[in-house]
């Protein structure tokens, strides 16, 4: 009995956890972002593609319990992208966001930047986070690599420059003392990261803004495509991708800079950097499943507020989309 209150009966394509609620999204995304199935083998994979397969068609094998079909399904998930059906490149899979992702937070809050390390580090998160919205992307309609490229040349290049600019507006600013102007430096990557990050997600999904994406009834059946569906998630993915940032590039530059007036710091100055790396990976660690919970992959809309044809192709009220990560 409690082994079942413990574990829902399995139900493919849909969540272990209550995604109406805030705690049952981040429980289900603690699931995605899982760093241990970056390290899931081919065998396993296609055995537990396999195992859904049989149980999609009713030819489960005796003795599987719902326990072990969950994990297959979020295995899968992890790893298989739900339009395209391939492979994730590792880098680019939201369970290798934190590990891939935390060494570009430590160089993005390096004190004393230069230009060229400015634009370095900004060209190297966008360009990670570039790949990481493509990858992550809706994909029930093809996107030109053109279109990507446009996309990753203007992404990056919004990023740099505001990082940029802000960098110089605080060099010219003479009424800081240098303590302040070192604090005000190490904050700058938040503004220009949130900024940019926004112009990512619109420029790498423009293309979902004029073809728009698949609307689903409730038996996961495709009713049309939704100009207006994909603008609610292209806004919602942009929400989470300002949100993201501000832990991991607000927290660690001040809990640095206390932890550096240290005596252990102060005397071990070889320490600095890898006690940073440490707070910059709690910090992306934390921020992650908080902001991408703030509302489910699988999002729902009223028919009411979609085009008219989609309202004349299904008598269901509320359909599904797959906002993309």
């Amino acid at each position: 009995m409690a082994e079942s209150a413990a574990c829902p009966a399995f139900q493919l394509g849909r969540s272990r956890y209550n995604q109406g609620t805030f705690s049952g999204r981040l429980r289900h995304f603690l699931d995605v972002i899982d760093p241990r199935t970056l390290f899931v083998s081919e065998s396993r994979l296609n055995e537990c593609i396999r195992l859904l397969d049989d149980f999609k068609h009713g030819n489960l094998p005796p003795g599987v319990s719902d326990m072990q079909l969950w994990e297959a399904q979020k295995i899968k998930q992890a790893i298989i992208h739900p339009d395209t059906g391939e492979k994730i490149f590792m880098p680019f899979r939201m369970s290798g966001y934190v590990p891939f992702g935390t060494p570009i937070v430590v160089g993005l809050l390096l004190p004393n930047q230069t230009l060229g390390s400015t634009v370095f580090w900004q060209w190297l998160n966008q360009s990670h986070n570039a790949c990481v919205n493509y990858s992550n992307r809706n994909a029930s309609k093809p996107t030109p690599t053109s279109k990507f490229l446009q996309g990753y040349v203007g992404a990056v290049t919004s990023a740099v420059s505001i990082a940029v600019g802000l960098n110089m507006l605080i060099q010219k600013a003479s009424s800081f003392s240098p303590a302040t102007r070192m604090m005000v430096q190490r904050l700058v990557p938040f503004p220009a990261v949130a900024s940019a990050n926004i112009c990512n997600v619109g420029l790498m999904r423009h293309s979902e803004l004029e073809e728009g994406i698949d609307v689903l009834d409730s038996n996961g059946n495709v009713v049309g495509t939704s100009r207006i569906a994909a603008k609610h998630a292209l806004v919602e993915t942009a929400l989470t991708r300002v949100v993201l940032p501000m832990p991991i590039l607000i927290f660690p530059p001040i809990i640095m800079a206390f932890l550096e007036k240290l005596p252990l710091l102060q005397t071990h100055r070889r320490l600095v950097l890898p006690v940073h790396s440490l707070v910059c990976l709690a910090a992306f660690g934390l921020a992650l499943p908080l902001a991408i919970s703030l509302f489910p992959q699988m999002s729902q809309i009223e028919v009411a507020k979609l085009e008219p044809e989609i309202a004349m192709a299904t008598h269901c009220k509320v359909v599904t989309y797959n906002k993309g990560l």
